[in-house]
C-alpha cells in the first residue's frame, strides 16, 4: 500500500504543479474543471447512484455548468456566497450528525449539495489565480490546510483524547485540531515576520488563517459524513493508494472558496 501511494504521488505531484503553477487563464480553467468533474463523478456514488450512467451523466452536467460559469464570470459572488451559507450549514450537518440526516439524506438533495461543494472551489481557484500574486495564494491556502494536516496528525496522535466528532469520522480528536491550527498560524506569523507586516496585517492574516483552518477541518468532515452515510471508505479508486479525488481535495473544497471571499473581503 505504501509502494503504491508513493508512486500514485509521484505522479500526480508534477501534473499538480505544472497546472496549477504554469497553466493560466482558460487552460487553468480547464485544468481545474477536468479536476472537479471527476470528483462530480465520485459524489455521484456518495448521492446515491451507483450505475455508471447516472454518475457520467452528473459529472457532464457540472461540467457544463463549469463551462456556464466560465463564460459568465458575473456570477462568482452568488457562487460564493452560494458556499459560504453552505459551510456554514455543513458545520450543523456535522455536529449533529447521525439526527441531521433526515435534512439532506435524499439524493436530489445530496446532489444540490455536491453542486454547493463543488463548482465554488473551482470559482475560488479561478478567481484567486487570476489575482495579483495569485500563484503564491494557491500556495499560501494549500500550505495552511496541509499545515493544519500535518500539525492535526502528530498533536492527536499525541495528545488525543476528547474526540472531535465520534459519529462521523472517530481517529479525530479536538487536541489534533487544535494542533492542527497552531501550526498553521505559526506558519502565517513567520511569513508576516519575513513580508515585514504591519500589527494590524498580521492580526487579519491571523484571524483569517484560523478560519481556513477551521472550515478545512469541516470540508473534512462533511466528506467523511457523507462516505459513512453511504457506506464507504472511499469516494473512488481513481488514484491508487490514496482513494479518490474527493478524498484528497476534501477540505480544500471548503478552504478554497471561503479564502476567495477574505480575500475579496480584505481587497474592498
Amino acid at each position: 500500500m505504501l509502494k503504491q501511494r508513493i508512486i500514485t504521488a509521484l505522479i500526480l505531484l508534477p501534473i499538480a504543479l505544472c497546472g496549477f503553477f504554469l497553466l493560466e487563464g482558460s487552460g487553468f480553467a480547464l485544468f481545474i474543471g477536468v479536476v472537479v468533474t471527476l470528483g462530480a463523478w465520485e459524489w455521484a456514488r456518495l448521492a446515491g447512484f451507483e450505475a455508471q450512467p447516472a454518475r457520467v451523466v452528473f459529472a457532464a452536467v457540472v461540467a457544463l455548468l463549469l463551462f456556464g460559469l466560465h463564460i459568465f464570470p458575473d456570477l462568482a459572488p452568488w457562487v460564493l456566497g452560494a458556499a459560504v451559507l453552505w459551510w456554514a450549514a455543513a458545520t450543523f450537518f456535522v455536529l449533529t450528525f447521525p439526527k441531521s440526516a433526515v435534512h439532506w439524506s435524499s439524493i436530489a438533495t445530496k446532489l444540490v449539495i455536491g453542486l454547493l461543494i463543488l463548482l465554488p472551489a473551482w470559482q475560488g481557484l479561478v478567481l484567486i489565480k487570476a489575482m495579483p500574486l495569485g500563484n503564491w495564494l494557491i500556495m499560501a491556502v494549500m500550505v495552511l490546510v496541509w499545515g493544519a494536516d500535518i500539525g492535526a496528525y502528530f498533536s492527536g496522535r499525541k495528545f488525543g483524547k476528547r474526540k472531535l466528532a465520534p459519529k462521523v469520522s472517530p481517529g479525530k480528536s479536538w487536541e489534533g485540531v487544535f494542533g492542527g491550527l497552531l501550526l498553521s498560524l505559526l506558519i502565517t506569523a513567520a511569513v508576516g515576520v519575513v513580508r515585514d507586516w504591519s500589527a494590524s496585517q498580521m492580526f487579519a492574516a491571523l484571524v483569517g488563517a484560523a478560519v481556513i483552518v477551521l472550515i478545512s477541518v469541516v470540508g473534512d468532515l462533511t466528506e467523511s459524513m457523507f462516505k459513512r452515510q453511504a457506506g464507504v471508505k472511499d469516494s473512488s479508486n481513481l488514484l491508487p493508494g490514496h482513494g479518490g479525488v474527493l478524498d484528497r481535495i476534501d477540505s480544500l473544497t471548503a478552504a478554497i472558496p471561503v479564502f476567495a471571499v477574505l480575500l475579496w473581503m480584505a481587497a474592498s
